[in-house]
C-alpha cells in the first residue's frame, strides 16, 4: 500500500512538473520560431516569392523576411556592400554575382560555408564544377552556386524563317534590317546597352567572338589587341545600323525583356531566365520565339558566363537558420523550383534530366544549350573585378556614345587598366 502511494506522488509530481515548465525534450528549443533576411536583386517572375512560401511551410521555426534590391547589379553590389562593410545584421542571406565572392570574402563579409557542407554531406560533384570554382576563395567555400547564366540570341520564329537565321554578326544586321517593323515590332535588335555590367558582359561576348580577352591567365592586362579592336568595331556597327533603339544606351536587361515579350523586336540578345517571361501568359509573344547561339565573329560564337550565387553575412545572429535556407536553395528542391517558376538554368546536375524541369523549360532538355552554358566564356577573372568593370564601362560607354573610336577607348582602357593593377599590387 505504501508503494502504491509512492507512485502516485511520484507522478502527481511529475506532471506538476511538466505543466510547470513544459516538455523536457531537446527539440523544445527548436521549436521557437527565428526570423532571418534574405535579400536579392528585383525578381520580375515572382518565383523568389514561391520559393520562400515553401521553405517556411517546410520549416515552421524559421520565418524569412525576403527583400529586394535594385535589378541592377552594380547598384545590387553598392546597397550590400553599405551594410555588410558596417558589420550590419540587418541581412542574413543574400545573393551575389558570379564575380562578388572573392571580393566579399577577403573585405570579411561573407561567412565561410565548408564546415556546414562537410557537417551535411553536400556533394559539390552534384553541381556544375566552375560554379563551385568560382565560390572557392583561398581554398574556402565562401558562397554556394544557385544558378548559371550565358547569353542567347532570341529570336520571332512569326518574323523569320528558317533558312535566314543569321549566324554570324553581319547576317544578324541584315536579316534585322529586313524584317523591323513586320508583325507590330519596331526594332530589329534588343541589347544591353547602359553604362552598367551588363554592358561589359554584351562586349565580352564580342571581343571574344574574334579572339580578343582583356585579362590573361597571370591576371596581366591584354586588353589592346586586334581581336578586341575587331570585336569592339562590331559591337558599335550594330549600335550605328539602325537595327536598335535610339536609347539603347537606357537599356539593361529590364528594358529588354520588357520589350521583347511585349512584341516589340525581332531579336534580343538576353539571358535564359527571359524564356519563361517569352512563354508566360502575359507575353504578347507566347509560342512565337526561338533562341539561337549568339552570332559568330572571325573566332565564332562566344556567351558570357553569368549567374548568381547565394552566402550567408558573417555578422548574422542565426548561422543555422540561414544555413537551412541557403541549403534549401540550392539542393534539388529549391533547385527545381526555381527552373520552373523563374527559368534560371541550374546548377545542380541531375536537374538536366528532370522531365519536370524539361517540360517548364526545354532548354534545360537540350544538349547543345548545356554544352553552350558549360562553354561560356567568363569575365576577367581578378579579385579586383568591380574596379575593372568600372574602368571597362566608362569606355565602352564612350563607344557606345561614339565620344571615343574604338582604337582610342581600346588604348586608354588598356592604360587604366595597367595603371589599376599595378596599384593593387
Amino acid at each position: 500500500m505504501k508503494r502504491f502511494i509512492a507512485v502516485v506522488i511520484l507522478i502527481t509530481l511529475s506532471v506538476g512538473l511538466f505543466l510547470a515548465f513544459g516538455p523536457t525534450d531537446s527539440n523544445a528549443a527548436s521549436k521557437k520560431q527565428v526570423t532571418i533576411t534574405y535579400v536579392r536583386g528585383k525578381d520580375e517572375t515572382h518565383a523568389t516569392e514561391k520559393i520562400i512560401q515553401e521553405f517556411m511551410k517546410k520549416n515552421p521555426d524559421i520565418k524569412v523576411i525576403y527583400k529586394e534590391n535594385p535589378s541592377d547589379t552594380g547598384q545590387n553590389h553598392d546597397q550590400l556592400v553599405t551594410v555588410l562593410s558596417a558589420g550590419g545584421s540587418d541581412i542574413d542571406v543574400f545573393d551575389m554575382d558570379v564575380i562578388w565572392p572573392a571580393e566579399f570574402a577577403q573585405a570579411g563579409y561573407t561567412l565561410p560555408l565548408d564546415r556546414f557542407i562537410k557537417r551535411d554531406k553536400i556533394n559539390l560533384n552534384d553541381y556544375i564544377k566552375g560554379t563551385i570554382d568560382a565560390a572557392r576563395f583561398k581554398g574556402q567555400m565562401w558562397a554556394f552556386p544557385r544558378f548559371i547564366d550565358a547569353g542567347l540570341l532570341y529570336y520571332r520564329k512569326d518574323i523569320v524563317p528558317p533558312n535566314e537565321l543569321p549566324k554570324t554578326w553581319d547576317e544578324l544586321i541584315k536579316v534585322a534590317k529586313k524584317y523591323k517593323g513586320k508583325n507590330g515590332t519596331k526594332y530589329g535588335f534588343l541589347m544591353q546597352a547602359k553604362q552598367y555590367e551588363g554592358l561589359v558582359c554584351d562586349a565580352i561576348e564580342y571581343i571574344a567572338s574574334y579572339g580578343g580577352r582583356v585579362v590573361d591567365e597571370s591576371g596581366n592586362i591584354v586588353v589592346n589587341n586586334q581581336g578586341t579592336i575587331d570585336g569592339l568595331n562590331m559591337m558599335r556597327k550594330v549600335i550605328t545600323s539602325g537595327i536598335v533603339p535610339p536609347n539603347i544606351n537606357t537599356f539593361t536587361e529590364v528594358e529588354t525583356h520588357t520589350a521583347f515579350i511585349n512584341g516589340l523586336a525581332v531579336f534580343a540578345r538576353n539571358w535564359p531566365y527571359m524564356w519563361a517571361m517569352v512563354n508566360s501568359p502575359q507575353s504578347k509573344v507566347k509560342g512565337k520565339v526561338g533562341i539561337l547561339p549568339l552570332p559568330k565573329g572571325s573566332k565564332g560564337s562566344a556567351a558570357a558566363l553569368g549567374g548568381w550565387m547565394v552566402g550567408i553575412n558573417k555578422y548574422t545572429k542565426n548561422p543555422e537558420a540561414s544555413w537551412r535556407l541557403l541549403k534549401f536553395l540550392v539542393q534539388k528542391e529549391g533547385q527545381k523550383l526555381m527552373a520552373i517558376y523563374n527559368g534560371n538554368v541550374p546548377v545542380y546536375k541531375p536537374l538536366f534530366n528532370d522531365k519536370d524541369v524539361i517540360k517548364a523549360n526545354p532548354l534545360i532538355g537540350d544538349k547543345k544549350f548545356v554544352e553552350a552554358i558549360l562553354a561560356a566564356v567568363p569575365r576577367p577573372v581578378s579579385p579586383i573585378y568591380p574596379k575593372i568593370s568600372d574602368v571597362m564601362q566608362i569606355e565602352l560607354s564612350n563607344i557606345v556614345n561614339g565620344k571615343k573610336d574604338v582604337k582610342t577607348a581600346v588604348l586608354d582602357m588598356d592604360k587604366k587598366l595597367k595603371e589599376l593593377v599595378k596599384t593593387q599590387r
